[in-house]
């Protein structure tokens, strides 16, 4: 059933398409669609051949004739070798809806009420399966063309019951009718409960699809969020992150410290060991700065070799430890693993948000700390 509904969803989920987006359809899709189209209509075809089977055994009683069920089923079998024949010449990719739902609906309504008309003293098997049509029809047709259809049945019923005097028969005189009206009944319930399970199938199938899809642009956006060296936020995140911390810090008149980091030489090391290497120290800081800060502390690539960490909480003495520590961090590790005599060190500023500053008098601090440290040889950390 899952399968089945995930077949019949994909028309529904690309409803927009028109004419134009023919040309990009893959061979693999169009192939795919047909095969659908296949499936749908070899379960019609096993209708039809159902329905003729009743009809036998209705004649076996003597209250039809074997004509009505060998020409019910070949005109329900011819439909069937036609829609399969154009679909398979691609006709149907002409139009938004390839299932041509609607046209098929409308044949088969006509198809029932003509037999209804021709034979109607077995009239409730082709009315019973009307129910089955509307039903097929309503799962992909839009609101006004179910209206469109359903007031094209009420007509056909009318002309059927008012404007004819054609006796509508539901047999139940011998023991044999009794089991073939009987198989009717089950046979339309058994299909209006399959349309009905259908139904559902494509609404898990709806609801699994929004799932992936919210998915999806959950990691779009982070992708959006993030620098793709380094995995740090990007800078328009850390000055989205630094503004909430501010408004947060304003509200609560708590501490909130902040750092800009840079990588010492930064060019010389690209000059001297190539820009693959230089990538590589820009991720290895990254790393690790990341399994040395809190949970709560944001860390986002500021621009080129320049970080900003933002240390909610903090005064400036305890920042100052933090960035010390990273620091000696930084310095010892094994550098030269990328490149035999490579060295990297960093250089920070550090400062704390002050009442009432706006980020860019706090970063404008930081970066005149930033200064300092370098000025004074780098490799160490200033405060402002």
């Amino acid at each position: 059933m899952g399968s089945a509904a995930s077949s019949f969803l994909g028309p529904i989920m690309g409803a927009l398409e028109g004419e134009s987006e023919r040309s990009r359809l893959t061979a693999d899709r169009l192939a795919r669609r047909a095969k659908q189209r296949r499936q749908i209509q070899s379960m019609i075809g096993l209708c039809y051949v159902l329905d003729a089977v009743v009809l036998l055994t209705y004649a076996y009683a003597g209250t039809t004739s074997v004509s009505v069920a060998t020409g019910y089923a070949l005109v329900g079998l011819t439909l069937v070798a036609v829609y399969v024949l154009l679909s398979e010449r691609g006709f149907h990719e002409r139009f938004r809806d390839h299932y041509l739902v609607m046209p098929q609906s409308a044949i088969s309504m006509v198809n029932l009420l003509v037999f209804t008309y021709i034979a109607p003293e077995v009239g409730v098997l082709f009315l019973c399966n009307l129910f089955v049509v509307f039903g097929f029809g309503a799962l992909r047709t839009s609101a006004r063309q179910t209206a469109i259809v359903w007031v094209a049945m009420v007509l056909g019923l009318a002309a059927l019951f008012l404007w004819s005097d054609r006796p509508i028969g539901m047999p139940t005189g011998t023991k044999l009718d009794r089991l073939a009206t009987m198989l009717v009944f089950a046979l339309t319930i058994g299909r209006c409960m399959f349309l009905g399970m259908f139904s559902s199938a494509m609404q898990q199938s709806l609801y699994q699809s929004g799932l992936k899809l919210k998915e999806a642009y959950k990691r779009i956006e982070e992708f959006a969020e993030l620098d793709e060296l380094t995995g740090a936020v990007n800078r328009r995140s850390i000055m989205r992150m630094l503004g909430e911390e501010i408004a947060r810090c304003t509200r609560n008149g708590s501490d909130c410290a902040i750092a800009l980091i840079d990588l010492d030489h930064f060019k010389r090391i690209n000059d001297v060991y190539g820009h693959p290497t230089g990538d590589e120290a820009l991720r290895t800081f990254a790393i690790s700065v990341f399994a040395n800060i809190r949970s709560i502390d944001r860390f986002g690539r500021y621009g080129g070799e320049e970080f900003l960490l933002v240390l909610p909480g903090l005064s400036e003495d305890r920042a100052m430890g933090v960035l010390e520590r990273l620091r000696a961090i930084v310095a010892d590790l094994d550098w030269s693993a990328f490149s035999p005599g490579m060295k990297v060190t960093i250089s920070a500023g550090v400062t704390t948000l002050c009442p009432g500053e706006s980020s860019d008098t706090l970063l404008a601090r930081a970066d005149r700390a930033l200064y300092t440290a370098k000025a004074r040889g780098r490799n160490r950390i200033a405060s402002a």
